[in-house]
């Protein structure tokens, strides 16, 4: 049985996840197509449209969150999406690789800020108040003057991208950090380490070792993001 309660807050956190995901894989559309490989590009996926990334992976993008998010009371969602890439040219050129596997996580930290920014304007000017300890409740509106789906929305957007930001580069396949650490390796070690964990068995392990990984990793770092912002 679905709580009723959950479900303004269940459209919030599915809107924002799939723009941000959708921006997410843009980005690493649009960099490797500027880097030279078209194949994102010819998919449709250079595109702040969710549409072709949503048919792309719609169990990542639309399924699962909705029901990790039910399942966990609504305190957050998982979830994936992808862009597709030319391994040849990965390969090839293992630096422009990295740096398009850079640009997704980074689109989330742009949105981070965008939405700590929006935040401190709305506490500043008394929009907002603090909010409780919770990811869809960074802020709260001022009784009589804020929006409380507003309030929810930037929360979410402040939260969830910080994740998506952090996770993504943690550098174990198949995460984007696996990549990105390619930037600080000569290219003929880049593709020995690209053979190597080409294997489906890394992934695998990555994803495991992650999972119990970034709750530790991230819960520090989330203090750290509302102090710097004036959140806390």
């Amino acid at each position: 049985m679905i709580n009723p309660e959950l479900l303004p807050e269940l459209a919030a956190w599915l809107a924002v996840f799939i723009f941000s995901t959708t921006l997410h894989e843009a980005a690493h559309a649009w960099a490797a197509l500027r880097l030279g490989d078209e194949t994102a590009y010819l998919g449709g996926q250079v595109s702040l449209n969710p549409l072709p990334h949503i048919q792309r992976e719609p169990f990542g993008m639309l399924i699962v969150p909705v029901v990790s998010f039910l399942l966990m009371g609504g305190r957050w969602m998982i979830g994936w999406a992808s862009a597709p890439y030319d391994p040849r040219w990965a390969n090839m050129y293992p630096r422009k690789a990295a740096w398009m596997a850079l640009a997704g996580p980074m689109s989330n930290l742009l949105l981070t800020i965008l939405a700590g920014v929006a935040l401190r304007v709305g506490l500043a000017t008394g929009y907002f108040v603090r909010g409780i300890d919770s990811l869809s409740s960074v802020v709260q509106p001022t009784e009589g003057l804020g929006s409380q789906g507003l309030a929810i929305v930037l929360s979410v957007a402040f939260s969830l991208n910080l994740v998506l930001f952090l996770f993504n580069l943690i550098p174990l396949p198949p995460m984007d950090g696996s990549a990105v650490i390619q930037l600080f390796m000569s290219e003929n070690l880049s593709r020995t380490y690209q053979e190597l964990m080409s294997n489906p068995m890394w992934g695998w392990v990555g994803i495991i070792a992650a999972w119990n990984i970034f709750p530790k990793v991230f819960s520090p770092f989330y203090v750290f993001a509302l102090q710097a912002w004036g959140l806390w």
